[in-house]
């Protein structure tokens, strides 16, 4: 059993880049974990403001009475900032059971130290039963890993150059990437 620093060491090594954008692989390992958040999705996307915006739902969603999942990126001191259920970070215990979660869908299928931890924070809200869950987009939007889950509400903060070696030269660009967490239509 691996303690919560060899997790993290172990999820740092489980693909050659730090940062490879696409749904295929994450999705993938998220079908076979065979769990499903039944709960209102709010994905949060921009260049900047996303954690703050992130921030606010959560306390409001929390002061009407909904247990809520928070995952934001990236934590400033310790991992667990990334994960908190019912407004308390998640314990190192509770993130090496989901990590271990994912270790065995994942099999043979690299993932990104990201996306280890977005399928991770999504089995915890699972398990949890949250009555709703606050996602922070960690890069771009279309092809980030929190957009294996169409939101209900999925929300853009401003629009700036950034990662343009990923989503884009100019704002347009950027935003039109930014702005693949929307949904036509929304949720039936």
């Amino acid at each position: 059993m691996k303690t919560f620093a060899e997790w993290l060491a172990f999820i740092e090594r489980q693909h050659p880049k730090t940062i490879a954008l696409g749904l295929e692989r994450v999705a993938e390992v998220w079908r076979r974990m065979q769990v499903e958040l039944r709960c209102p999705v709010i994905t949060v996307g921009g260049t900047n403001g996303k954690g703050s915006c992130c921030a606010m739902f959560e306390a409001m969603l929390r002061a009407g009475g909904y247990k809520t999942g928070l995952y934001t990126s990236p934590h400033l001191v310790r991992y667990n900032e990334r994960v908190r259920i019912g407004g308390v970070e998640a314990s190192d215990a509770s993130l090496c059971e989901s990590f271990a979660a994912v270790d065995a869908a994942r099999t043979d299928v690299p993932l990104t130290y990201f996306e280890y931890g977005t399928l991770a924070a999504l089995w915890l809200f699972a398990r949890d039963k949250m009555e709703a869950a606050v996602l922070e987009v960690g890069l771009g939007g279309r092809l980030d890993a929190v957009n294996i889950l169409d939101a209900d509400c999925a929300v853009l903060t401003s629009i700036g150059i950034d990662h343009v070696d990923y989503l884009g030269a100019d704002r347009e660009s950027i935003g039109r990437e930014k702005a693949g967490i929307f949904r036509a239509g929304g949720r039936p």
